[in-house]
């Protein structure tokens, strides 16, 4: 991708904006590498439990696994002290798999650290093989509540 100045940053700014972001890690001394910044494995290592997370919500099963990380563009760093945020999005659901896109960012800056544009986890059975899930669209908390009858 070419850069394009101004229009460019306004698109990643409006995506990054709509992204739903569920976790916050307060980065701490045990967190980081000897460089003094955090640590990429712990990084990923939080990603891949938010995408189970995630996943297990929106397929509602516990038996999910990760399958399949796309490239992982590390773009900025953190330090003790730092708030970063993990957001997920739905890129699509497959017949036994659900597709995230993840962006990590600095809470107060709003900076960009890591972005993975695919990370694939799929559904199990109890045998632990891929099985359907039946879901077409991301399910929000609210929308379920109001199916099951719970609130307003």
């Amino acid at each position: 991708m070419q850069w394009n100045g101004s229009a460019q940053v306004s698109l990643i700014l409006t995506k990054i904006n709509y992204m739903n972001f569920h976790t916050r890690k307060w980065i701490k001394p045990e967190d980081l590498n000897p460089n003094g910044t955090l640590y990429g494995g712990r990084l990923l290592d939080w990603i891949d439990m938010e995408a189970a997370i995630y996943a297990i919500i929106q397929l509602e099963n516990t038996r999910v696994v990760t399958k399949y990380m796309s490239d992982i563009d590390f773009q900025a760093s953190a330090e003790t002290g730092d708030i970063i945020e993990i957001g997920l999005e739905v890129n699509s659901f497959g017949k036994s798999s659900i597709n995230l896109n993840c962006v990590v960012r600095n809470k107060m800056t709003y900076e960009t650290i890591i972005t993975i544009k695919t990370i694939i986890l799929v559904n199990l059975d109890e045998s632990g093989k891929p099985t359907p899930h039946g879901k077409t669209t991301t399910e929000y908390h609210s929308d379920r509540m109001k199916l099951r009858g719970i609130g307003g």
